[in-house]
């Protein structure tokens, strides 16, 4: 069996999604027989301590790349898999290089990327003319060498992975079936993510009790579930005003927000300034009483909390698309969740009957949404059934066969893009 290593942005799980993603996937393809190895900065591998993770870089800057080309021609792999997503990599843009130094200096091993993100993010330095940029961006593109937001990242690699189906299509959009970009291109694979936690074996009636005992709240209270990473962007402001017209309308509803607020997207003091901030809301809307926090938690316990909870909830100002993990968590608890739809729409998610799909930022409809969800058990019971089914295909045995595949098609095409 081959052996792959990954390049992570960062490589705390327990901060970041994107890490805790490939620290699974890594699980995933050891259980199939895959070895692999890490290589991220030194402070990420300092806080692991695992010796198969290693630091050979102190940021990502353009600086650190002559290091992390050296590390790289000495590591004992036969694949290269870079994991991309902007915040991973403190938003540097040096990465987006690695592909062409490596092949600059005798690189001949396949390079896979796998796009978290994409089609968002594009580079606007301030000292190069907008219209020169513009030209050099689309000039770049129709010749293959480049793309207009991830530089040599993708035109670079031999085989580009994405999590979504948007990305995908934009990739598609933007790169031709020629040049630099014809190999990676023609290697375009969707692999979906799997739920970030999976449901431990508990009994429903159980973990309902127990929850409801935790949170010292009547065993007969409705509880909505939001999981996920505490954030300004997940529209939490919103859920906390509409839940307090929920609270009016049907006073056994109960509110639970799964999840901690150190994150690699908010840090150190303005992570604790904004879990002030959501607590100052919650005693301001008078529904202290109601609403529980629970920090971060392992990932056994919060599936026992969501085992025991009724309804989920992600009210993202972005809407929700299939990358998020904590919409398939929820699934896979068979809750029936209300979302935030996107724009433009997953395909997806439009119709599914799942799934209550609502406009961001609108408390007024997200209201509504959670109390049709109260007063229907047997809508709830259904949309339960059919995300549980749902979800039944996403799961990491699958995404590591996937990866292999992937991974045996580089090794067979060749091993450069010349």
């Amino acid at each position: 069996m081959p052996h792959v290593t990954l390049i992570a942005g960062t490589y705390e799980p327990a901060r970041c999604g994107v890490a805790h993603y490939t620290e699974r996937l890594r699980c995933a393809l050891h259980s199939v027989g895959m070895p692999s190895t890490v290589i991220t900065t030194q402070t990420a591998a300092k806080a692991v301590q695992q010796p198969d993770v290693i630091g050979a870089v102190n940021d990502w800057s353009l600086l650190e790349m002559q290091a992390l080309v050296r590390s790289l021609h000495t590591a004992q792999t036969d694949i290269l898999h870079i994991q991309h997503a902007a915040g991973t990599y403190s938003f540097e843009r040096a990465i987006f290089l690695l592909p062409l130094l490596l092949r600059l200096t005798g690189w001949h091993k396949p390079i896979v990327t796998t796009v978290h993100e994409y089609g968002w993010w594009e580079w606007q330095p301030a000292w190069i003319p907008s219209q020169l940029l513009e030209w050099l961006k689309v000039q770049g593109q129709r010749k293959g060498w480049w793309d207009r937001e991830d530089g040599f990242l993708l035109t670079g690699s031999n085989a580009i992975i994405t999590t979504n189906s948007q990305a995908e299509t934009v990739i598609r959009q933007r790169l031709p079936a020629h040049g630099a970009a014809q190999k990676a291109v023609s290697h375009l694979y969707n692999i979906e993510l799997a739920p970030n936690i999976e449901a431990i074996s508990i009994d429903r009636a159980i973990a309902r009790q127990s929850l409801r005992q935790m949170c010292n709240w009547p065993n007969d209270t409705t509880i909505i579930a939001f999981f996920g990473f505490l954030h300004p962007v997940k529209g939490l402001e919103t859920l906390l005003t509409a839940f307090k017209s929920v609270i009016v309308a049907r006073p056994n509803a109960r509110l639970l927000l799964l999840g901690g607020v150190e994150s690699l997207a908010l840090v150190g003091e303005h992570a604790a300034q904004y879990w002030h901030t959501l607590h100052e809301q919650v005693a301001a809307l008078g529904i202290d009483q109601v609403v529980q926090f629970t920090g971060y938690l392992s990932p056994e316990l919060a599936s026992k909390y969501l085992s025991g909870a009724d309804i989920g909830v992600l009210p993202f100002n972005h809407g929700v698309t299939m990358k998020s993990g904590s919409l398939l968590a929820l699934l896979t608890h068979g809750l029936p969740t209300v979302a935030t739809a996107s724009d433009p729409p997953d395909p997806k998610l439009t119709d599914a009957s799942w799934l209550k799909l609502i406009p961001p930022r609108a408390d007024d409809r997200l209201a509504i949404a959670l109390t049709t969800l109260l007063d229907d058990p047997g809508l709830r019971h259904q949309m339960s059934d059919a995300g549980r089914k749902f979800v039944q295909t996403f799961e990491w045995n699958a995404i590591a066969k996937a990866h292999l595949h992937v991974y045996q098609s580089v090794l067979t095409d060749g091993l450069s893009l010349e």
